[in-house]
C-alpha cells in the first residue's frame, strides 16, 4: 500500500473488486515532460474530495477499492514499460479486479489493451482526448503517446477505436482517423448527443475508456503534457463519464495529467482526482462492492 493511497482506498487486494495502478511513464513526452508524477499527485490531492458523490448518489466507502501503488517503470526502455504493465494488468483481470490506471503519458494505454484483449477478444476503445494519437511514427519512434491509438488500432481493428473530442492532429492522421476508425464529434454539445447513443450499438460488448486530460481546455485545465486550446469543460468531461454509465465498462485510465505545468492552484491535479472518483462510481461498482 501507497503512503498516500487515492480517498478510500482501504480495502486489501483480497478483497478488493477495483483496483488503482500507477503507470508513471514519461518516456516519449514530446512537449513537455512532467507526466510520471501524475498518479502521486492525483493521490495527493484527493485527500481534499468527498468519497460521496451528489450525482451518482453513490460513496466510495461502500467500495471494495484497493490502492496497489504504482508500478516501477524503465525511464528509456518503452518496450520493457510496456511488457510491464501488460503483465501487471493481466494478473489484475485474470484474478477478477477491474483496473483503473493513472498515467502517465498516453503510451501507458498500448500496455493495458494487450492484456486486456486476451480476455476480451472483442473489445471496444472508448478515446477522450484532444489528440487523435494516430500518427503512424513521431519523431522516429512507432511506440509514442502519438501514435499509441494507431498501435491500438492495429491490436483490435482500427474501427473499434471510438474517438471523442479531438481537435488536433496532422493533416495525414486525421485522414487515417476519418477513415479506419470511429471518428466522433469534438464539439462537447454533439460529442455526448453521440457518446448517449453508443448503449444502443455495443450493447454489452466490454468496453475500455482512456481519458486524456488533455481533452479539457488548457485554460481549465492546464498541467498537461500536450495542451490543446478549445477544449472542453470539466462539467463536460463529467457530464461524458455519466453518459457512459449503461455500458460495460471493464478498464479505464486517465493519462497526462503533468503536475510540474498544473500552477499553483493544481486544478488539472483536483480534476483529474474527482474524474477518477465519478469513474469508479459509476464504472467499477455501481452495486458497491465486486463488479
Amino acid at each position: 500500500m501507497p503512503e498516500s493511497p487515492f480517498l478510500e482506498a482501504r480495502a486489501s487486494y483480497e478483497e478488493a473488486g477495483p483496483v488503482l495502478l500507477g503507470l508513471p511513464l514519461d518516456a516519449t513526452v514530446s512537449f513537455r515532460p512532467g507526466t510520471r508524477f501524475g498518479p502521486a499527485r492525483i493521490r495527493a490531492v484527493s485527500e481534499g474530495l468527498e468519497s460521496y458523490s451528489p450525482v451518482l448518489d453513490r460513496d466510495l466507502t461502500d467500495v471494495a477499492l484497493h490502492d496497489g501503488g504504482s508500478l516501477l517503470l524503465p525511464y528509456a526502455q518503452v518496450e520493457t514499460a510496456l511488457d510491464r504493465i501488460e503483465e501487471a494488468v493481466s494478473v489484475l483481470v485474470e484474478e477478477g479486479r477491474w483496473p483503473f490506471l493513472l498515467g502517465g503519458e498516453h503510451l501507458v494505454t498500448l500496455g493495458v489493451l494487450r492484456a486486456l484483449a486476451q480476455h476480451y477478444p472483442d473489445l471496444v476503445v472508448i478515446q477522450l482526448d484532444a489528440h487523435a494519437d494516430q500518427r503512424d511514427v513521431y519523431l522516429g519512434e512507432r511506440l509514442s503517446h502519438a501514435t499509441v491509438m494507431r498501435r491500438a488500432g492495429e491490436l483490435l481493428g482500427p474501427e473499434r477505436i471510438y474517438q471523442v473530442g479531438i481537435r488536433s492532429g496532422d493533416r495525414e492522421e486525421m485522414a487515417w482517423a476519418r477513415a479506419h476508425s470511429r471518428l466522433l464529434p469534438a464539439d462537447p454539445g454533439e460529442a455526448l448527443a453521440a457518446l448517449a447513443a453508443l448503449p444502443r450499438e455495443l450493447g454489452d460488448r466490454p468496453v475500455y475508456v482512456t481519458i486524456d486530460l488533455d481533452v479539457v481546455d488548457p485554460g481549465l485545465a492546464p498541467g498537461v503534457g500536450t495542451p490543446e486550446p478549445g477544449g472542453w469543460t470539466g462539467s463536460q468531461l463529467l457530464a461524458a463519464i455519466y453518459t457512459l454509465q449503461p455500458l460495460n465498462v471493464v478498464g479505464c485510465d486517465l493519462v497526462e495529467l503533468s503536475p510540474p505545468h498544473d500552477g499553483p492552484g493544481e486544478a488539472a491535479a483536483f480534476l483529474a482526482a474527482k474524474v477518477v472518483r465519478e469513474a469508479l462510481l459509476a464504472w467499477a461498482a455501481p452495486a458497491g462492492g465486486r463488479p
